[in-house]
């Protein structure tokens, strides 16, 4: 025989069950196995749902009847509180009903849960809020070790699904009806309508029939209640049943056998037979641990048995009240426990295995309460998520979606998914913030009547979130509070309203506001509903048509610079080429110099006049011909862009010049640019001042930097295209924007009406005449100034050489070829001969230089007889320096004027 202990209450309905239920294992299991040499026997303590007697039953089990192992206790604080003192004496406590995560075998050795551990339905109660989208839930459980043990497991769960639990409702550990209705008020004050319960069926059966007779059970509010509420685990009255109609739940699965079915119609049978005068129970999960835990241990006991260690190792002591180690120590336990954890075997309640000393679930199913049965909706897995149908044997991706489920009963039986909050029951409007600005009222506006007081409101913000509210599916009764001072001046920055909301002085603020990074770490800003950005408007300059060297605009000074070398460039070329053969490019120096500028320049109107009798030059002249005509046309059509075309240049261009010379720069008073300007922006925080209207940014870039104004303005897009419609073709926006996340509207931190406001903001702002509408009230001006875009150009309107640059090469590479063809050609034809007077000292160098000093000379000397009148025959070329004088002074000598000669012969 091996000694078992079994602490559990024997009188509830719960404790009759598992005893009935151990009762039939034992049978079972030796009727099956009637050759095993071992029997367990059961030492029965009751330890009326109390701790300490629990303590002290399983004390005196192991002190007077030397138990190897213990079944138990019922409770989780019951476990917690005897553990310590199985580990003394190294015997297994097995528990099938202690669910809290406080008790973890993995920290406790001889601790073994043969039930599923609380904290492992988290994730399918996180899948179904995950599911249908709600993101607030208030939480109702009972001061016990049950509830208080799932808590923060529902807290880490609700987080990965970025949901949270909002509110908490403790229920006392044995409420009165007063309690409970004390807390179901509470709830009704608070916004959330999604209601967790986690409580055991005693207290959860008197709480679900209170809270339908308060009125609670209705088509608002979602109810979702925690395993130990549903009739697998611990079954409640009908009663409680009626009034828990469209509640969702989670409870284990339990897949369907044929011995289970068997099982418990004997159990039903077994049940009525030892409780005659009670109502016949529902068999819970619990039963059926009891059986499965009753039948491991039975086979354990069987493979541990050892007759030599069936006994306590006692120490020799004499007893002590306050020391516990005269119980001594079991021989079996350890061996016993080892065998425990080992065994595998399909159960009653699935299979049985302990992996890390207590079961694993394979699946929760999701439920529906509807009448008076439980009727599943859909499964859940860790693996798998949500699912209509179970199917272990499919590989899918994890998902958690609405359709994964069958369509449920809501409570009100309705089939219309209930949003999951309501504006609170407690006579209160939405409470919202609203700026009081001095300027830019085209945004928020507010006016107090001066005989009664009362406020108006318009502008932008305002009729944007009309229309929003109008969009929602429902009606939210809200309220405007001037954030303003006892003088109904604005009380603060835009930052310090919405830290209101923080403070729960607001529960909204509408306005102008700015999605900033440092402001959403204490608000929600739904989508925004006008785009933003923060840029830089400075003045303009004068128009440039009213300039009198406008004429020069058209062309860079570099431009200038290289057509002008390059028509003298190109006229050189041409009288080089032409100067030899050609009389009209021949004369005194001046003359030369003359004629070289104008027939370059004349070029452009195509009006030379001299003749061209070098086929190089006309190839030269072909070519920059082509040159001047490009570049003519640029110049004719840059300048009538500049005449005709208005022309807005900025007087700044670039932010470093403005942080560099140190320029005041403006920002609209109590808005977040003045933190973008200092932190980001580097500017000098004593050269930033603020302004709160168009006025008063219209005459501060007026007056400009130096007379006491600004050089520039930077504020959000919204308020510089008001400046700009105003001031039209006065200022100009220059420079990068900075992109912010536009004007949207605030509620606190994971507030449920941000993501409903944002719809609505799409709707709005997707009709298109409905936003014209909107925007046409009170940007009606920025329409007639539209036309300004299209007159501002950058500050570089010239044309550069770049633009050019290709001509300039090739008509430089066609002037330096002809050149070099007409050199070597004159080289070729005026090549000293070799049978020269002195041919031995004619090297090839002196060739050279007296070839060059030939071609200079008679350049030089052309150019003189030009100038006196003579003629010389082209065609001639001139083999020796002897030739050349003759061939000169013979043309001096046929000068009829006889004065002369002397003269000609001395520039000879």
């Amino acid at each position: 025989m091996i000694r078992v202990g079994l602490v559990h209450s024997l009188n509830s309905t719960h404790g009759k069950v598992a005893a009935s239920c151990i009762s039939m294992a034992l049978f079972d299991f030796y009727d099956a196995h009637p050759h095993y040499c071992t029997r367990l026997s059961l030492h029965i303590r009751d330890p009326k749902d109390d701790a300490v007697d629990a303590a002290s039953a399983v004390l005196d089990l192991m002190e007077n009847e030397e138990v190897h192992a213990i079944l138990g206790p019922e409770w989780s604080s019951q476990a917690k509180f005897v553990i310590d003192l199985v580990v003394k004496a190294q015997v297994p406590i097995i528990s099938f009903s202690s669910t809290s995560p406080f008790l973890s075998p993995r920290q406790r050795r001889y601790f073994v849960r043969t039930a599923y551990d609380d904290s492992s339905q988290v994730g399918a109660l996180a899948a179904v809020v995950q599911a249908y989208g709600w993101r607030e839930i208030a939480l109702v459980y009972e001061d016990t070790d049950y509830g208080n043990g799932l808590v923060p497991y529902l807290v880490d769960a609700f987080q990965e699904v970025d949901a949270r639990i909002s509110y908490r409702s403790v229920i006392p550990v044995s409420p009165e009806d007063v309690d409970i209705i004390k807390e179901l008020n509470k709830l009704l004050m608070i916004q959330t309508r999604v209601f967790l319960v986690h409580m055991t069926a005693v207290i959860g059966s008197r709480f679900f029939v209170l809270a339908s007779e308060a009125g609670m059970i209705n088509e608002e509010i979602v109810w979702i209640v925690t395993d130990g509420l549903s009739s697998l685990l611990d079954p409640v009255s009908a009663k409680a049943l009626d009034s828990m109609q469209g509640v969702l739940g989670v409870r284990p699965h339990v897949p369907p056998s044929e011995s289970r079915r068997d099982f418990v119609e004997r159990w039903r049978k077994f049940y009525s037979e030892r409780n005659p005068h009670d109502e016949i129970a529902d068999l819970s999960l619990f039963g059926l641990w009891a059986y499965d835990t009753v039948t491991a241990l039975a086979f354990a006991g069987e493979m541990a048995w050892d007759p030599a260690k069936s006994k306590y190792l006692k120490p020799n002591m004499s007893r002590n009240n306050l020391d516990f180690s005269f119980i001594g120590i079991s021989e079996m336990g350890p061996k016993l426990l080892d065998e425990i954890l080992s065994i595998k075997f399909q159960g009653l309640s699935g299979e049985f295995r302990l992996p890390h000393g207590e079961l694993q679930p394979i699946a929760f199913e999701i439920f529906n309460v509807v009448g008076q049965r439980e009727e599943t909706i859909g499964y859940w897995t860790s693996a798998q998520g949500l699912s209509p149908e179970l199917n272990l044997s499919t590989k899918v991706r994890y998902r958690a979606f609405i359709d994964d489920l069958k369509p449920p009963t809501w409570p009100g039986n309705t089939l219309k998914p209930p949003k999951g909050w309501v504006m609170p029951m407690s006579g209160k409007k939405l409470k919202t913030g609203v700026p009081k600005k001095d300027g830019f009222r085209e945004f928020f506006n507010i006016e107090w009547d001066p005989r009664t007081g009362v406020p108006s409101y318009s502008g932008f913000a305002h009729d944007m979130f009309l229309e929003v509210l109008e969009a929602l599916p429902f009606a939210i009764p809200h309220q405007y509070v001037p954030y303003v001072d006892e003088s109904r001046q604005s009380a603060g920055t835009c930052d310090d309203m919405l830290y209101k909301i923080k403070l729960q002085e607001f529960d909204a603020v509408i306005g102008d506001t700015t999605i900033v990074a440092n402001r959403s770490s204490y608000v929600d800003f739904t989508l925004p509903y006008s785009e933003s950005g923060v840029a830089m408007v400075v003045a303009i300059k004068d128009d440039e048509r009213r300039n009198m060297w406008i004429f020069i605009k058209p062309l860079s000074w570099n431009l200038w610079l290289t057509t002008g070398l390059a028509f003298l460039s190109t006229g050189f070329v041409v009288w080089l080429l032409e100067h030899r053969t050609n009389e009209e490019f021949r004369g005194c120096r001046s003359q030369q110099i003359g004629l070289i500028l104008w027939f370059s320049f004349s070029t452009l109107v195509f009006a030379h006049r001299e003749k061209i009798t070098n086929n190089l030059t006309r190839l030269v002249l072909t070519v920059w011909v082509f040159v001047v005509l490009i570049l003519t046309q640029s110049y004719t059509a840059n300048l009538s862009s500049l005449l005709t075309v208005q022309r807005l240049t900025p007087k700044f261009m670039d932010m470093q010049d403005l942080s560099r010379n140190g320029y005041s720069i403006g920002y609209q008073e109590g808005c977040f640019v003045r933190e973008l300007l200092v932190r980001e922006l580097n500017f000098d925080e004593s050269k930033l001042i603020p302004y709160r209207s168009l006025e008063e940014y219209h005459d501060a870039l007026s007056k400009g930097s130096e007379n006491g104004g600004v050089a520039a303005i930077f504020d959000e897009l919204p308020y510089l295209r008001l400046l700009l419609a105003k001031y039209c073709n006065k200022y100009k926006i220059v420079g990068p924007t900075y992109k912010t996340g536009g004007l949207s509207f605030a509620f606190p931190l994971r507030s449920p009406l941000v993501s409903y406001i944002s719809r609505a903001i799409l709707k709005v702002t997707q009709d298109k005449a409905k936003m014209e509408a909107i925007e046409g009230r009170y940007f009606r001006g920025q329409s007639s100034c539209q036309e300004q875009d299209a007159a501002i150009f950058t500050d570089n309107l010239s044309l550069s050489v770049y633009s050019f640059g290709g001509l300039f090469i090739i008509s430089g590479i066609v002037s330096v070829s002809s050149v070099l063809i007409y050199v070597v050609l004159f080289f070729q034809s005026n090549w000293p001969s070799s049978s020269a007077v002195h041919p031995s000292d004619r090297s090839l160098r002196s060739r050279f230089l007296e070839t060059a000093n030939n071609f200079f000379r008679e350049h030089r000397l052309l150019g003189c007889l030009w100038k006196n009148g003579s003629k010389i025959d082209p065609t001639l070329r001139f083999r020796s320096v002897e030739a050349s004088t003759n061939n000169v002074v013979g043309a001096i000598a046929r000068r009829p004027n006889e004065r002369e000669r002397p003269l000609l012969m001395t520039h000879v």
